[in-house]
């Protein structure tokens, strides 16, 4: 079999976290088509079912499940590779992972009283995972929700869940709504696809996303997107966590300041 290429992967781990090809295909800004014959290809050539298809609905198989946290850590660790030959080429740089919707407003709050050079910010669903491997110096994170483990830092705030929706949307003019109301909606995403906050609203806007995010976002929301509280999930307190051994320049300042007013998060027994 000859060697598989990166793009394959992408390819393979969108519909796998998607696990419907249309909405793959517009994360990866491709055609379904183009994206299912990739796939059909992929499986041929490693002679492996990876996807079991129907009209209805997409599920892995045993070996496509294999596959898909293969991807996931090929992935990762090539964009590690990337990012770390990128910083030793030029001026260091703090990386802090973000996940997509999730405490913008605050970060921006946080960020605005660092004074070195402007942090540079990754979108992942896995903020956590991006500063144990490096990939991040510090991260968004979920108390209660998200490993803390082996990490240090601090709560900066916290946010209610609101559920973004066009500004016509039937549900728009409510004064809240509930996560089943939101579910059969077309365009539902249980989870933000990973991508900066300007092209979330954009795509809310445009009526091809409907989804869960922190009520920070309201602050930097558009006219066309609206914003309706979801009364069934609690508050979620977020903090800006680091791993104890990281010498990211400008960290410790920002550590300092963040610390002077607000509790320091414990780390999580391992």
């Amino acid at each position: 079999m000859d060697r598989l290429e990166t793009r394959e992967l992408v390819y393979f781990a969108a519909v796998a976290d998607q696990l419907h090809f249309g909405r793959a295909a517009e994360d990866l800004g491709i055609t379904q088509p183009v994206l299912s014959r990739a796939v059909a290809r992929l499986e041929r050539r490693m002679g492996v079912r990876l996807l079991n298809r129907t009209s209805r609905k997409v599920e892995l198989t045993d070996a496509g499940r294999t596959f898909r946290d293969e991807c996931r850590s090929l992935l990762r660790r090539l964009d590690l590779a990337v990012r770390r030959t990128q910083r030793s080429a030029g001026a260091p740089r703090l990386v802090i992972a973000v996940r997509p919707g999730t405490g913008s407003g605050l970060l921006a709050q946080v960020l605005h009283r660092h004074s070195g050079p402007e942090p540079e910010l990754v979108f992942t669903h896995d903020p956590a995972g991006a500063v144990r491997d490096g990939a991040a110096d510090a991260a968004l994170l979920c108390v209660g929700s998200d490993d803390l483990a082996g990490l240090r830092g601090v709560e900066v705030g916290e946010e209610n869940p609101v559920a973004l929706l066009r500004h016509d949307h039937a549900l728009a003019g409510r004064a809240a709504v509930t996560v089943t109301d939101v579910q059969g909606e077309p365009g539902y995403r249980s989870h933000c696809p990973e991508v900066g906050l300007d092209e979330l609203m954009d795509r809310v806007a445009l009526g091809r996303l409907v989804t869960v995010v922190g009520s920070a976002v309201v602050d930097r929301m558009p006219s066309t997107v609206a914003a309706v509280p979801v009364t069934d999930l609690p508050p979620t307190t977020l903090a800006l966590c680091w791993s104890p051994t990281t010498a990211a320049p400008g960290l410790p300042a920002l550590a300092d300041s963040l610390a002077a007013g607000a509790s320091p998060v414990r780390s999580v027994p391992s």
